[in-house]
């Protein structure tokens, strides 16, 4: 799992894209689905928007300052979103099962601390 912090880059669409993929498309869905769990039990958050769940390769969470992006890892490579971004600054995270959630919890609430001043 890749954390991208985008808050430098000036035509960035969010402050943050959390990146993580899977190894089928069920597991794809079981991550993304748990992430919107998380995020709603930490931080009482829904999705602005999410898409993919249907196809299952590649699912956008979007929680506008904080976009996670749950990829088949085929469909990861294909895409290279860390090279898109690559201005960002990069944290490598080692399992995203694991760190996914948290990731995202921990940047929605400090998004949420900085937008409040």
């Amino acid at each position: 799992m890749v954390s991208l912090d985008l808050r430098k880059i000036s035509e960035a669409v969010s402050d943050f894209f959390i990146v993580c993929e899977a190894s089928s498309t069920v597991q794809v869905r079981a991550i993304a689905g748990w992430v919107e769990s998380e995020v709603k039990d930490a931080c009482d958050e829904r999705p602005y928007k999410h898409e993919g769940h249907s196809a299952g390769q590649w699912i956008l969470i979007d929680y506008v300052n904080v976009v996670v992006h749950v990829f088949l890892a085929e469909t990861r490579k294909f895409y290279k979103l860390e090279e898109m971004w690559s201005d960002g600054v990069a944290e490598e995270e080692a399992d995203p099962i694991t760190e996914a959630p948290a990731k995202a919890t921990k940047a929605a609430k400090k998004t949420r601390k900085t937008t409040k001043k």
